[in-house]
């Protein structure tokens, strides 16, 4: 077969699926699907694990920064990973409105932090929270931070691993509950595109408090000497 050919099936597809689907959500669902998304993300219990789960994006994440990211992703994070498709307008305006409508229905009732064997940690329990909420796309593995933010101080997104040092744990329930528009630092410049959630709209109290336990627990040791 034509080696040219070979590369358009892939686009053929996509096109000839988007032509099927009636609404914007349908669209973006056959783009995702066409251009072997799931390969690298998971949604739901579905999909790769190289890049972020994206089972809760379109709660975590507004249509503006979608559309961005998906128009340039180096141009947000120049050592990402994602490739630039270079979609065109229509296109990726429907794939963000896919990714937009995904809050977490995927899984259908079962979270994989519920798992029995999960059940008496709590630690683990929350790290699975972490990682498949999607708060490890924002904050890094680990809590170790890294991603950026436009208009914040520092230019990224607060790392976690020393939360217990300054919260509470009631404190940090309540910031992951209630979330946190994140704060300018320069108040003539446009809005920060990234921003806490209010994550108690889609996780349960226990799931919180399980997520708690779990940023507690990712604090470096204290070196010898240091003061408690």
């Amino acid at each position: 077969m034509n080696r040219h050919l070979l590369l358009m099936l892939p686009v053929l597809f996509v096109l000839a699926s988007c032509q099927r689907a009636r609404t914007p959500v349908e669209r973006g669902r056959a783009v995702f699907n066409g251009f072997g998304c799931s390969s690298c993300h998971r949604i739901g219990n579905q999909g790769g694990v190289l890049g972020p789960d994206l089972t809760f994006i379109g709660f975590r994440k507004s249509k503006e920064w979608l559309g961005l990211w998906l128009k340039n992703p180096h141009g947000w994070k120049n050592n990402t990973l994602m490739p630039n498709f270079n979609l065109a307008e229509g296109t990726r305006n429907d794939l963000v409105e896919y990714l937009a409508a995904l809050r977490g229905q995927d899984f259908d009732g079962h979270r994989p932090w519920d798992a029995e064997h999960l059940a008496e940690n709590p630690i683990e329990r929350g790290k699975v929270i972490f990682a498949r909420a999607g708060c490890v796309g924002c904050h890094g593995v680990g809590g170790v931070g890294g991603y950026p933010n436009n208009n914040v101080v520092g230019g990224q997104i607060p790392a976690l691993i020393f939360v217990a040092d300054g919260y509470s744990k009631d404190e940090l329930k309540e910031r992951i509950r209630e979330g946190k528009v994140s704060d300018k630092e320069n108040p003539k410049l446009s809005a920060p595109m990234i921003e806490m959630p209010k994550w108690g709209e889609v996780l349960e109290e226990h799931e919180m408090d399980a997520l708690v336990e779990y940023l507690y627990s990712i604090r470096p040791a204290k070196a010898a000497g240091e003061e408690w």
